[in-house]
């Protein structure tokens, strides 16, 4: 059986400006929410990538139908729903097909969802998100692996998070906008993909305030309108593109990038000696790698450092004088692509959720795997940097998260192509 990898040589020089596309995470449940209300909608900058192409069947499967318009646009049609059952078979490839349970307790107050799949990096159970169904008058019933939802009626409630859960507060959400009453979601996640969620769901009439805090009010209403609607740029994309620009020197300039987004991640860069010149969405480093120093980090929901930029700011770790530290808060396995980094040369030991990370002066090439879409992405970066040839498998998991990104690299003059290996 043979499946992709990427074959990348090293050491080549790349300079050129690279594009972020538009969010994985904002896309995914603003697709779902869809299915809330009846009619035509047109979703634009919407990334192409595997995740979507998932969602998509799902969605199909549920009656939507679905036409691609253009390269990043779509048409969405909502005549009613003719299966209220998301199979195992296509929620079981992605975690962010169990948003679809919120959208049809809303249109439908009756819903049977698989429990999900997903990356493999910690447990992420779905106890929040039932949690707040619940509290909207919807009884649950967990059976043959299958969670069962139904209400005679939404009624608006007070949901209290344990955590603040993006899944979570997204499902709440969707289901809560259509709820008789009012909501309240007290620590909600703050994630700019939230606030993408509820500006859209406002452009269709919902009555959604707090928006960018722990605390939204949701005023249940009768009927929402579909509309035309924009995602945001991916903050997670630019962070990645961020630190192969600080790797090469300055010579990458990124475009989408809103500093709002990932704030806590460029103040952390800062503090390691990088400086940045922001002209409207374009991000220019002006500083040497060679001039950067350690630095310590930790994990935390947004607005804290980002999980998802652990990996790559890890690989940038690598390459900088002194020991860096990074304390990882959020996923209990999220440090897979660790040992794949050491067979690069990297020099990096871990103590329980706590990575330290001792400098060194090039990676060296070799035959690594991808644990998960994140980490995938720090060894390619580590790879466009290293003597020689590497090779990084199962990038399945980067197609999920990063569009067409060999053909970004190979635009800027990396050595990159996509391969097929046997396993």
């Amino acid at each position: 059986m043979s499946v992709e990898a990427f074959k990348i040589i090293g050491g080549k020089k790349i300079s050129g400006e690279l594009k972020v596309e538009g969010a994985k995470n904002a896309a995914l449940p603003i697709f779902v929410a869809t299915l809330i209300e009846k009619g035509t909608y047109i979703l634009n900058n919407v990334p192409n990538l595997r995740d979507i192409v998932t969602l998509v069947q799902l969605l199909e499967s549920l009656g939507l139908e679905i036409e691609k318009m253009g390269e990043h646009s779509y048409k969405v049609v909502n005549n009613g729903l003719k299966s209220l059952v998301a199979s195992y078979d296509l929620v079981k490839k992605m975690r962010a097909s169990f948003l679809v349970m919120g959208p049809m307790l809303a249109h439908e107050k009756k819903a049977k969802v698989s429990l999900p799949g997903g990356c493999a990096i910690g447990s992420r159970p779905v106890d929040l998100h039932l949690k707040g169904f619940e509290a909207l008058g919807v009884e649950i019933k967990i059976d043959h692996g299958y969670v069962e939802g139904e209400a005679k009626e939404l009624i608006g409630g007070k949901v209290v998070f344990d955590f603040p859960s993006v899944g979570a507060t997204e499902n709440v959400i969707m289901a809560a906008v259509k709820a008789k009453g009012k909501t309240v979601i007290e620590n909600a996640a703050r994630e700019p993909e939230i606030d993408d969620l509820c500006n859209f769901l406002n452009k269709m009439g919902a009555k959604i305030e707090g928006i960018g805090t722990g605390r939204l009010e949701i005023e249940g209403v009768e009927k929402l309108t579909p509309c035309e609607y924009s995602i945001i740029p991916d903050r997670i994309v630019a962070g990645t593109f961020i630190v192969a620009s600080l790797m090469f020197d300055g010579a990458i300039t990124v475009k989408g990038v809103i500093r709002d987004h990932i704030e806590s991640f460029i103040s952390k860069l800062e503090e390691m000696g990088a400086e940045f010149d922001i002209d409207g969405d374009v991000l220019t480093t002006k500083t040497k790698l060679k001039d950067l120093k350690a630095v310590k980090a930790t994990t935390m929901p947004h607005p804290g450092f980002p999980t998802d930029l652990q990996s790559p700011m890890m690989t940038l770790m690598c390459l900088v004088k002194g020991t860096s530290e990074i304390k990882e808060t959020i996923f209990e396995n999220r440090f897979m692509h660790v040992p794949e980094l050491n067979r690069m040369g990297a020099n990096i030991s871990t103590d329980a959720n706590i990575a330290r990370i001792d400098g060194i002066e090039v990676f060296s090439s070799a035959e690594v795997m991808a644990s998960d879409l994140r980490a995938g992405a720090s060894l390619i970066l580590a790879g466009l940097l290293a003597d020689g040839e590497t090779i990084v498998n199962r990038i399945y998991h980067v197609d999920r998260g990063y569009e067409n990104l060999e053909v970004k690299l190979k635009a800027l003059g990396a050595d990159i192509e996509r391969i097929k290996v046997e396993i």
